[in-house]
């Protein structure tokens, strides 16, 4: 971690548990070596930077290009490993080639399969965003349900209130050359699909 990240990564731990009673479970099933892809559902601002903590090593992240637009904010995001997208939902393939490239170098990355935050709470369709850069890198996916955070920070409202957010992490998913198979138009979302079922079979108890 650079020195940045690790201050950032220190301070949304001590938030975490105080502001939101952070509770992980599963955290033993973290791959923490080697090219991994942090799969989470998508319930607010509070999932990037609470499920990044999960992971003991640094995470790069999807993020919004405006974002970046202020003056702080573009010079500290990339310092946190964010890349920027210009569009939602995960469309913007010169990000998911910058993922691809980060996970070729060993890296792991936190992504979204359902591409945009949950209008009412509820799991959404998975995008075939995902399903691309596992196609392109085989890497081992580790599913994550985030619990709690839509009531803590709707869509709708303008900031967070106090409240507890628990994120289950389920077995890695690992990919084979046949699960490529058969290819076609619809192979990445069959794969962002199966991501997306691995997170929705997670559950609190």
């Amino acid at each position: 971690m650079n020195p940045y990240y690790w201050i950032c990564y220190h301070i949304i731990k001590l938030l975490g548990r105080i502001l939101f009673r952070l509770r992980v479970v599963h955290r033993e099933r973290m791959i923490n070596h080697g090219p991994v892809i942090l799969a989470a559902n998508h319930q607010s601002y509070l999932d990037p930077p609470l499920a990044g903590s999960v992971s003991d090593r640094a995470i790069y992240f999807l993020a919004r290009r405006t974002l970046l637009d202020g003056l702080f904010f573009g010079w500290l995001l990339p310092k946190l490993n964010v890349v920027p997208v210009d569009s939602e939902g995960g469309k913007d393939r010169t990000a998911l080639k910058a993922l691809i490239r980060i996970l070729r170098s060993g890296e792991g990355t936190l992504v979204f399969p359902e591409g945009q935050r949950t209008p009412d709470g509820k799991l959404q369709p998975a995008l075939p965003g995902v399903g691309l850069v596992i196609a392109k890198t085989l890497a081992p996916v580790v599913p994550m349900r985030i619990f709690g955070a839509f009531n803590a920070w709707p869509v709708h409202e303008k900031w967070p209130r106090l409240g507890q957010v628990t994120i289950v992490v389920g077995e890695p998913i690992y990919f084979t050359e046949e699960d490529l198979e058969p290819s076609g138009k619809d192979l990445y979302l069959r794969l962002s699909q199966r991501v997306m079922d691995a997170i929705a079979a997670l559950s609190i108890d």
